[in-house]
C-alpha cells in the first residue's frame, strides 16, 4: 500500500507540473480569455458593449472657469494683465432619448453648449469627488424637479447616439452624438444668469482680424469708431458660454447673412451634435473598436498643411480597445481641439478598487517641434511650445488652444498674465483605463481658451496692448467609475484570473505531491535503515 502510494504520488507530481508548465508556456488559458474578451467586446446588437456606447449610463460633470481682468486700462497702456479666477460653474450630463423631452430641450436652450470630448463617469474635481445630487425621472434621465423654461437653465445631455445605422458586413457603424448640459447650482460658486465676467471683447477681434484679409476692413474699420466699440467687455457667465447679440457682428450680418449675429464660447451647441461619425465596430479586429474612420464625410481634415497632421486618428474618447499594454500608443480625435492627438502611458493606478494604466497627453503634443510644424498656420508662424491656434477651424476668430494656466507651456506665456499658477495636479489630462476591458475608469480633460492679441495701429481700440496669448477661460470635464458599475466590472475581472490562474493552482497540486512524494520517500529510507539494524542484532541478547 505504502509503495503505491508512493509512485502514485511521485506520477501524480510529474504530470501535473509538466502540465503547468506546459499550459504556461502555450498561454492556453489567457489565450481563451483574451479570445472571449475579444468576441464580446464589439459593437453588435444585442452586447453590452454597444449598448453601452450607445446609451452611456452614468452622468459627466463640466465645469468651467474663467479669467475674470481687474486692470483692463493699465493693459491699454502696455501694462502686465492681472486676471484672478472664478468658477466653478458646474454642468451636468446625462443620457436621455424621449422626443418629447428633445423637444422641450429645444424650448429651453439658450444659444448653445460645449463641443465634445466626454467620458462616461462622474466628474472628479481637483482631486476630491463632487457630491452629485440627483434624482431619476421618467426613462432615468437625472434631472431637476425645478425646471422650468422661466428659472435656471435645464437642459438634459443627449449623450446616446442617434441614427445608429450598420454598414457592410458589420464592420463600420454611423452615428451622431447630441449633447446638452442641466446647470447644477449646488455644485457652483455663484449663478451664471447674474455673475459678471469682464474679459476681452471677442467679437471685436475677431471681425479685426477678418479685416486683414477680408474687403470688409473699411466698413469694419468705420463700424468700429462709429458705435465705440471696447477692447475690454463685461457679459454674464450665462452669455459668455451660451450666446448673447453682439452689436457688431449684427451690423456685419446685414452684408455676410452666413455671419451670425451671436456670439458665445460655446454658441449653438445645446442639444446638437458636433457632426456624423463613422466608426469600425471591432468586428474584424479587436484593436479597431470604435476607431474613427469618418467625419463629417471625410476621412481626413483639411486645415493643416501636412497630411500627417491632417489625418483622424483614433477613438473619439468615450472608448478604447480591450486588451491594452502600456507600451501602446493610444490615438484620439476631439473635434474641439480640430486635430488628433496621442496619449501615452504614465504610471499604474488602482481605481475603486480596480487596476488601471494611466495615460496621459505628454507635453510634445503642443511642443514647439518640427513634428508639429505642420500646425503652424500661417506656415512657418508658431507661437511656441505649449499652445495651438486654432483660428482656421473656428471662423476666423483669434483663438488659441493650450492647458489650463498654460500648463507645459513656456514660461513667457506664464510671466506675460499675473495670475497664471500651472501645477499638473489641477491641470493635466489623463484618463485611467482597466487594461483588460479597455474601460474608462477616471479620466480628466482639461484646455483653455485663449486669444491672440496685439497693437493695430489702425484699430484704436487695441491701444497699446502687448502682443500676447491672452486667457478667456478653461474647462474640467472629468469622469470617475461609479461603485455599482465598478463592482460588476471587478466581478468579471476577478472571474478572468480565476481563469487565467489555473495552471499555477495546477503547477500548486503538483509542487504538493511532489512534497507528498517526498515526506514517502523518506518514511521508506527511515523504515528500510530501522529494518537493516534489527537484522544484524544478536539473536540472544544478553
Amino acid at each position: 500500500m505504502g509503495r503505491c502510494c508512493f509512485y502514485t504520488a511521485g506520477t501524480l507530481s510529474l504530470l501535473l507540473l509538466v502540465t503547468s508548465v506546459t499550459l504556461l508556456v502555450a498561454r492556453v488559458f489567457q489565450k481563451a480569455v483574451d479570445q472571449s474578451i475579444e468576441k464580446k467586446i464589439v459593437l453588435r446588437n444585442g452586447t453590452e458593449a454597444f449598448d453601452s456606447w450607445e446609451k452611456p449610463p452614468l452622468p459627466v460633470y463640466t465645469q468651467f472657469y474663467f479669467f475674470n481682468v481687474t486692470n483692463p486700462e493699465e493693459i491699454l497702456r502696455g501694462e502686465t494683465p492681472r486676471v484672478e479666477e472664478v468658477g466653478p460653474y458646474t454642468y451636468r450630463h446625462c443620457a436621455q432619448d424621449s422626443e418629447a423631452r428633445r423637444k422641450e430641450l429645444v424650448e429651453l436652450r439658450s444659444h448653445s453648449t460645449l463641443d465634445r470630448w466626454s467620458y462616461t463617469a462622474v466628474q472628479y474635481k481637483r482631486g476630491k469627488n463632487i457630491r452629485a445630487i440627483t434624482r431619476r425621472k421618467g426613462n432615468g434621465c437625472l434631472t431637476n424637479e425645478k425646471s422650468t423654461a422661466n428659472t435656471e437653465l435645464q437642459a438634459v445631455e443627449l449623450r446616446n447616439k442617434a441614427n445608429v445605422q450598420f454598414g457592410d458586413n458589420g464592420t463600420t457603424i454611423s452615428a451622431v452624438s447630441n449633447k446638452a448640459y442641466v446647470f447644477e447650482r449646488d455644485q457652483s460658486v455663484g449663478d451664471p444668469k447674474i455673475d459678471l465676467i469682464r474679459t476681452l471683447n471677442i467679437p471685436v477681434l475677431t471681425v479685426i482680424e477678418w479685416s486683414q484679409v477680408h474687403f470688409l476692413r473699411e466698413i469694419i474699420e468705420a463700424m468700429l469708431k462709429a458705435y465705440q466699440q471696447k477692447l475690454f467687455v463685461t457679459h454674464t457667465v450665462d452669455e459668455l458660454l451660451w450666446g448673447y447679440k453682439d452689436e457688431i457682428l449684427s451690423l456685419i450680418h446685414v452684408f455676410r447673412p452666413d455671419i451670425s449675429p451671436y456670439f458665445g464660447l460655446f454658441y449653438e451647441k445645446n442639444g446638437t451634435n458636433d457632426g456624423d461619425y463613422v466608426f469600425l465596430t471591432g468586428e474584424d479586429n479587436y484593436l479597431n473598436f470604435t476607431k474613427i474612420v469618418e467625419w463629417n464625410g471625410k476621412t481626413s481634415l483639411d486645415w493643416w498643411i501636412t497630411d500627417k497632421c491632417n489625418m483622424i486618428n483614433g477613438t473619439d474618447g468615450d472608448s478604447f480597445h480591450p486588451l491594452i499594454t502600456k507600451d501602446e500608443v493610444l490615438y484620439v480625435f476631439p473635434s474641439d481641439f480640430c486635430r488628433s492627438v496621442y496619449i501615452t502611458f504614465s504610471d499604474y493606478e488602482s481605481v475603486q478598487g480596480l487596476p488601471a494604466f494611466r495615460y496621459k497627453v505628454p507635453a510634445e503634443i503642443l511642443a514647439n517641434t518640427s513634428d508639429n510644424a505642420g500646425f503652424c498656420i500661417p506656415e512657418g508662424n508658431c507661437l511656441g511650445s505649449g499652445v495651438l491656434n486654432v483660428s482656421i477651424c473656428k471662423n476666423g476668430a483669434p483663438i488659441i488652444m493650450s492647458f489650463p494656466h498654460f500648463y507645459q507651456a513656456d514660461e513667457r506665456f506664464v510671466s506675460a498674465i499675473e495670475g497664471m499658477h500651472p501645477n499638473k495636479e489641477d491641470h493635466e489630462t489623463f484618463v485611467d483605463i482597466n487594461p483588460l476591458t479597455g474601460i474608462i475608469l477616471k479620466a480628466a480633460k482639461r484646455f483653455q481658451i485663449n486669444i491672440y492679441v496685439k497693437k493695430l495701429d489702425d484699430f484704436v481700440e487695441t491701444g497699446d496692448i502687448r502682443t500676447m496669448v491672452f486667457p478667456v477661460m478653461y474647462l474640467n470635464e472629468s469622469v470617475l467609475i461609479d461603485k455599482e458599475t465598478a463592482s460588476r466590472l471587478k466581478s468579471v475581472i476577478n472571474t478572468t484570473l480565476i481563469i487565467t490562474n489555473i495552471p499555477y493552482i495546477i503547477m500548486a497540486l503538483g509542487v504538493f505531491f511532489g512534497l507528498v512524494f517526498t515526506w514517502l520517500a523518506c518514511k521508506g529510507q527511515g523504515s528500510m535503515d530501522e529494518g537493516t539494524a534489527d537484522e544484524r542484532a544478536p539473536l540472544i541478547r544478553t
